[in-house]
């Protein structure tokens, strides 16, 4: 199975290849660093005796970069003579690990992790020469799974997750996913049900630490952004939805200029904090707000008053400061079966969340916050805004709501010690 998977990969390398060049009309990363992503990179890093072990972290995109943020840091703490070799697949994940690691200098190294073929990822190991490979969330590549254990290169899945969907399509690979599964040394698992799923692929060991996600801690320098921004809104109460997806713009759009119409339940002033989840979709979402007749503004190009209908969010990296910004937040992803997004960053700032129905891929954390009464679900993109508008006007249940958000994110931390305990038996 892993013969004829590596084979499909080589075969349709040049679509891949071609895919990247025109993703890259929009998001010029993605034709940068092409090297990387076959194996080829520049000169061998020389030996440092001051850093004496290389420990690689995989975070793919955006998420799962700032997922691992808390992991990074204590992993720097935990062994000072140690480089972190951050990969991703995306260059938004690639700007987002930058402006949070630059600071650490060369003891934070970035790269593109290769395509998922023997000749690539071997390439890949012979360069960076990593003592351990943690790979985040959900992130399991067969041949580096098996590369890895040729080189005796032990790999551990942190913050692991695995949805009854991704299972079910896991287990249509059979051998394929459940050899990876085996190779995998070490999965340190969100939930137990996370965890007896991911036994039940084959993998030999495997832990509940919790998410990692609960130990992110809004920076500072976010927050008083927040209330730079809130400073341009004057007194207009703000519903933002954030990490939208494709699809779901036009839903709120729409339900928006609907609640714009019912004067009598539409809080005055109430302003549409809107940030799609790909930066390569700003102006097609910049594009659907004018065709409604709305007024726009926009971060990149934020006036002294925001004055208009709709604020668009065209920014990357200022998701706290969206949240600190904002009176209430809807977590994108979910009005549409797409699973959903993390809820837990808002709950962190302490503000009421919205979610939409569908919530696969953080099932356990949603439904949590949804009993923990820091969130409610709604139907559709009418609710939302019904139950967004209700919010805006109660000064008293959002007060509530945002108390009952900060204490249940409160109650979560500590996965990230769980897992450091757990990397303790892999890294030498």
């Amino acid at each position: 199975m892993r013969l004829l998977y590596s084979l499909l990969w080589w075969l349709a390398l040049p679509l891949v290849l071609g895919r990247l060049w025109w993703r890259g009309r929009r998001e010029p990363g993605y034709r940068q660093h092409l090297g990387e992503r076959l194996g080829f990179y520049g000169p061998k890093p020389g030996p440092d005796r001051q850093l004496k072990r290389t420990i690689m972290v995989h975070a793919v995109s955006v998420g799962e970069t700032r997922a691992a943020e808390p992991l990074v840091e204590a992993l720097l703490r935990e062994w000072p003579a140690c480089r972190i070799l951050l990969t991703h697949m995306t260059p938004t994940g690639r700007a987002t690990g930058k402006a949070l690691f630059g600071k650490h200098g060369d003891r934070v190294v970035q790269s593109f992790l290769p395509y998922d073929t023997g000749f690539m990822v071997g390439r890949f190991l012979r360069h960076f020469e990593p003592s351990i490979c943690i790979l985040m969330e959900t992130e399991v590549w067969p041949n580096l799974v098996a590369v890895c254990d040729r080189y005796e290169v032990p790999v551990a899945l942190v913050n692991a997750r695995l949805s009854e969907r991704s299972l079910r399509r896991g287990k249509q690979f059979g051998g394929l996913m459940m050899e990876a599964a085996r190779g995998i040394t070490l999965a340190a698992a969100q939930t137990e049900a996370d965890a007896a799923r991911i036994a039940s692929l084959g993998a030999p060991e495997v832990a509940v630490t919790g998410s990692i996600k609960f130990d992110v801690v809004p920076p500072e320098s976010a927050l008083q952004a927040g209330a730079m921004l809130r400073s341009r809104f004057v007194e207009r109460p703000v519903l933002l939805c954030a990490s939208t997806r494709e699809g779901e713009e036009a839903l709120i759009l729409d339900a928006w200029r609907a609640l714009a119409a019912d004067l009598a339940n539409k809080p005055p002033g109430m302003l549409l904090l809107l940030v799609p989840r790909h930066p390569q979709r700003f102006d097609e979402v910049a594009r659907m707000v004018e065709e409604r007749g709305l007024s726009l503004a926009r971060r990149s190009a934020l006036p002294e008053r925001v004055d208009a209908d709709v604020l668009l969010g065209d920014s990357m990296g200022e998701m706290f400061a969206y949240y600190a910004a904002c009176d209430c937040a809807f977590i994108g992803g979910s009005l549409m079966p797409l699973g959903g997004q993390n809820l837990i960053e808002a709950c962190a700032v302490g503000k009421p969340v919205l979610v939409g129905e569908h919530t696969f891929n953080f099932l356990q954390a949603t439904d949590e916050a949804v009993g923990a009464g820091a969130a409610l679900r709604v139907p559709d993109a009418g609710a939302l805004m019904s139950e967004a508008a209700r919010l805006l006007g109660d000064g008293a249940a959002r007060a509530r709501m945002g108390e009952q958000a900060l204490a249940f994110a409160g109650r979560h931390r500590g996965a990230t010690a769980r897992t450091v305990e757990l990397l303790r038996q892999l890294i030498a």
